[in-house]
């Protein structure tokens, strides 16, 4: 079985030509994560992901990363030569990639042409369908779960990320399972400090409650808990990989904490599923 049947075709791209806040616009409307950069002949010669936006433009660095983002050109953040696949080459192929490279997504070739994307989301899809029962969710999961707790700074949050090279923390009570901060919990802006007229990041957020509610403080005065999304969704460590697949693809989330009799023994992502395609 080849990557076309799994690969989402037409990826929405923009020139290297254009700025950040057009990718910015280009993803709030068309609900994705990531853009396609192409030459005016329309070779790729790109890709930038919210991540990437997120992590480039925070206020520390270069003077260019404070300038609005409709004046910073997209060359500055996208990642340059995206890694690529054949277009007849498998799902197995696809996922050694993608780990072996550590992305997200792979830009799908046909020839010197660019005919689709593959991203981690595609391949989650197709262990749903074609590997049930191969794995149990703890033969696939991760034991070592970076953990804070509701009093741990964002500060403290955000450099277990960046140390771990992660993209999510759980937030444990009394051994527990208390919520869940992920990268989407963040996104950054700079405003100047109105006494030193200096930039410092601030951090706006929206909490995942019941009643969701727009907040915005300095990242000194954030807590943990004050961002976290509660109501974890977690899965036990003897269900199929399969279910976590599925509960992930529901969802719209990439990973879950692994729990049993109450306590947190894993937890386990896209990355960690799609480990287990063979």
């Amino acid at each position: 079985m080849d990557i076309r049947s799994i690969m989402s075709e037409d990826p929405v791209v923009m020139e290297d030509t254009q700025q950040v806040a057009y990718a910015r616009n280009l993803m709030l409307r068309n609900g994705i994560s990531r853009v396609v950069v192409v030459d005016p002949d329309g070779k790729p010669v790109g890709i930038v992901t919210e991540t990437d936006i997120t992590r480039k433009l925070k206020v520390r660095g270069p003077a260019w990363r404070r300038r609005p983002i409709d004046k910073i050109s997209i060359r500055r953040v996208m990642n340059e030569n995206p890694i690529s696949i054949d277009v007849n080459d498998t799902p197995r192929d696809a996922a050694d990639l993608m780990l072996k490279n550590r992305v997200g997504s792979l830009l799908v070739m046909d020839g010197d042409e660019l005919a689709g994307i593959i991203t981690k989301k595609d391949l989650l899809r197709f262990f749903k369908d074609r590997c049930a029962g191969r794995w149990k969710v703890r033969d696939l999961m991760t034991g070592d779960v970076k953990t804070v707790t509701e009093n741990h700074t964002i500060s403290h949050v955000i450099g277990i990320m960046e140390e771990n090279d992660i993209s999510r923390v759980v937030v444990t009570r009394d051994g527990g399972v208390a919520g869940i901060i992920t990268s989407e919990n963040l996104s950054f802006a700079t405003f100047e400090d109105p006494e030193k007229g200096i930039p410092v990041e601030k951090v706006y957020f929206i909490r995942k409650t019941s009643e969701e509610k727009r907040k915005v403080r300095t990242i000194s005065m954030l807590t943990a808990g004050d961002i976290m999304t509660e109501d974890v969704i977690t899965v036990n460590p003897s269900a199929d990989a399969s279910e976590a697949a599925s509960i992930m693809l529901e969802n719209n989330i990439s990973g879950l904490p692994v729990v049993e009799d109450d306590e947190l023994v894993g937890i386990i992502t896209k990355t960690d599923i799609i480990s287990g395609i063979q």
